[in-house]
């Protein structure tokens, strides 16, 4: 079957780009060096194309009651138009349908981007959930947008500089808050763990958008730095450290499930009735090799398994999100499992990185 093609396809093979599948879409992994390319975030600014991400509009009166009912965070911490909360969407047994960003604009509209390789099921179970709880509320795809992040420290600046009819009305945003302006969709969002935007467009503008970030200095990034930053920053990745087989609670989610009022939503029955057993924890490698996902982890109160590792850029060190029993401490030496190898890591509290910075304590 044909991979599926963002509309920066063309772009990124003109600019040098490794092409590889991701989950059945064909995206730049790199454009060079993966490392270099992680550094150009965390120091300066890079671009990447999340074309891939869905976009969908929940409109109509009922709107934020209803989804206080569908999502395991409470939509009532979002009263300001514009601002964006972070939550899982979850099944009645307490697994992880996906994670999503959902921004409140209005009572009558909010904006949801979800992961690429759920969004079909994502739109089908909201459409599911309306149909029998808010039957007057439409959910729309909006598949005429596009999504460019452009994150590090100098990313509002450039996109300032090749956008400056948004600066008005973007130049005020708190992290988590974002702005229609037009055409322009604009977010101080990000999954790098850096400052910076994420702009979403209409689709036919989008090559033009890449190309002027790239005049104005700003690099191409592939999916191989994106990863690293994204562990780095301690953020969960969908398929990887948690998915439908998982709840929140043992995926380093837990705050965001909202548990303490007295709403109902899908999965809370199941999450208070199954308290964890195990949690997400922090790992950095203290001998030689590279932590990796399923690696088995030995601790003192039984076993655990790396849901995602890789060699950190900034740490020069091999670090890994593992699910592990939840007597395990910070501070805790567990061993990994590496090929033929028992190897000893240490047990530390992520993110690993911020604003360009190691912020463990080693």
């Amino acid at each position: 079957m044909a991979l599926k093609q963002t509309p920066l396809n063309a772009a990124h093979r003109a600019m040098g780009a490794k092409m590889v599948d991701f989950g059945g879409w064909d995206m730049p992994v790199n454009y060079g060096s993966q490392i270099d390319e992680h550094h150009q975030v965390r120091n300066d600014c890079g671009m990447f194309d999340v074309c891939h991400m869905r976009v969908v509009d929940a409109k109509g009166d009922g709107m934020r009651a209803f989804l206080r009912y569908l999502l395991a965070n409470n939509a009532d911490k979002i009263a300001l138009p514009g601002k964006a909360l972070y939550s899982a969407m979850l099944r009645p047994d307490g697994g992880v349908i996906d994670d999503l960003i959902i921004y409140f604009m209005s009572e009558q509209w909010f904006r949801i981007v979800v992961n690429a390789g759920t969004a079909d099921k994502d739109i089908a179970w909201m459409k599911q959930q309306a149909a029998m709880h808010a039957p007057n509320l439409s959910i729309t795809s909006r598949d005429d947008l596009a999504m460019v992040a452009v994150q590090g420290p100098n990313a509002r600046a450039k996109v300032w500089q090749v956008l400056p009819q948004t600066k008005a009305a973007t130049e005020g945003l708190q992290n988590f808050q974002a702005a229609d302006c037009g055409e322009y969709f604009v977010a101080r969002t990000g999954y790098t763990g850096e400052d910076g935007f994420e702009v979403m467009l209409p689709k036919e503008k989008v090559e033009e958008f890449w190309y002027a970030l790239n005049k104005a200095g700003v690099k191409p990034i592939g999916l191989g730095a994106r990863d690293t930053l994204r562990l780095e920053a301690g953020m969960n990745l969908y398929g990887q450290d948690m998915d439908e087989t998982v709840n929140p609670l043992e995926s380093g989610l837990a705050w965001t499930v909202d548990l303490k009022s007295e709403r109902d939503f899908i999965g809370k029955a199941a999450l208070l009735a199954n308290p964890p057993t195990r949690k997400l924890a922090g790992l950095v490698l203290l001998d030689r090799g590279v932590l990796r996902g399923h690696q088995q982890v030995h601790t003192l109160h039984g076993e655990g398994e790396i849901t995602s590792g890789s060699f950190s850029p900034t740490l020069e060190k091999s670090i890994a999100l593992a699910r592990v029993p939840k007597e395990v401490q910070i501070g805790d030496t567990v061993q990994v499992a590496i090929r033929d190898k028992m190897l000893a890591a240490k047990v530390v509290k992520y993110p690993f990185a911020r604003n360009g910075k190691a912020v463990v304590n080693l």
